[in-house]
């Protein structure tokens, strides 16, 4: 597997800026034209991609009340499975013309597929990667039927143990996937920061050797910016237009704002990490000259020897570096010299 995946154009990976992904989920709450906003409101906010989900109620959970199917804590309290995914899903007929409108906009849409059919629809629609949600990681055969699309795939790995993780990974190998990503991920909604454990992806890295990333449940942007210096080439965040917009996800999601402070602070952070460099940076050359060097300090004339008191290190930087002060202290001047004036090699004889 290699440690760069490209999807539609764009090369993923540690040598490159993280990638952006906007989650829309439920956030268009059952109107189109909120679907088609939250599109140009990613692009406009600077995001890669905006993702979404495809899914029917009947393909993602059985309509029924029986207790296995009951949500009974958290923001969905109350509501059968199937009520909150025929509340939240995005209608099929919708999928075309989304991803006609992101096209149009230049900002690349691809989406998290539920079942099969899920995938023979975006395969139509010549979707240019995949995204597996947490909680499908645990299904291995739709891993492996999205990976025989031979599309860039993203594997979410909320609530997955190591086992299962590399059970997922061999899973979409297996299939055929030869662009693989993996993103750490904690499935609450939203999640607290502490939850986050941030370490884990140097060693997802170091274990995996795949392109790592964040799916990000935490409700401002800190915890995404500092994995970027952990290494993370994928930044998934959930986007709504209004997080009080009443939708199923709308209370966990960023704002346009937002989106737009997480896609300039991601790209800073990526840019601040360079490389092991300990020389002179370009930023520093004018300010050289403010380090500290030696300076008389005392006037003294041509053939005086050079005593401790008659030199000290001060700002600015013209004059021999400090370091060489006990080789000068001895020396003799060869003219006279100033107080206030630097220290050079040019106005010294050797030591009395």
């Amino acid at each position: 597997m290699s440690e760069c995946i490209e999807i539609d154009g764009r090369k993923i990976g540690g040598a490159h800026l993280p990638y952006v992904i906007a989650e829309m989920s439920a956030n268009h709450n059952g109107n189109i034209d909120t679907a088609f906003s939250i599109i140009a409101q990613a692009k406009q906010a600077g995001a890669d991609a905006i993702k979404i989900q495809t899914y029917r109620p009947d393909t993602i959970t059985l309509d029924s009340a029986l207790p296995d199917f009951q949500i009974h804590d958290g923001l969905w309290a109350g509501k059968t499975l199937y009520q909150l995914y025929e509340w939240a899903h995005t209608p099929w007929e919708w999928h075309a013309p989304l991803f006609d409108y992101a096209r149009k906009l230049g900002i690349t849409i691809f989406s998290s597929p539920f079942d099969s059919t899920a995938v023979d629809l975006l395969e139509n629609l010549n979707a240019p990667a995949y995204k597996i949600a947490s909680f499908e990681a645990v299904d291995l055969p739709l891993i492996k039927y999205v990976a025989s699309t031979g599309k860039p795939m993203i594997i979410s790995t909320g609530m997955a143990d190591a086992e299962e993780i590399a059970e997922a990974i061999e899973a979409a190998r297996e299939g055929g996937c030869k662009e693989l990503a993996i993103l750490h991920c904690v499935s609450g909604y939203p999640a607290p920061a502490e939850d986050y454990n941030l370490r884990t992806i140097p060693d997802m890295i170091a274990r995996h050797g795949l392109v790592t990333g964040l799916s990000d449940h935490t409700l401002d942007n800190t915890t995404a910016i500092t994995s970027v210096a952990l290494g993370a080439s994928i930044i998934e965040k959930h986007f709504t237009l209004d997080r009080s917009g009443g939708g199923p996800d709308d209370s966990f999601s960023l704002e346009p704002h937002e989106l737009v402070a997480l896609c300039r602070d991601t790209k800073t952070a990526w840019q601040a990490l360079g490389q092991v460099d300990y020389g002179r940076k370009s930023s520093e050359q004018g300010n050289v000259k403010f380090r500290r060097s030696l300076y008389f300090v005392k006037n003294l004339n041509a053939g005086d020897v050079v005593t401790p008191d008659a030199i000290r290190s001060v700002r600015p930087g013209f004059g021999v570096p400090p370091k060489f002060a006990n080789n000068i202290v001895g020396c003799r001047v060869n003219a006279d010299v100033a107080a206030a004036s630097a220290v050079t090699w040019g106005v010294l004889s050797d030591k009395a």
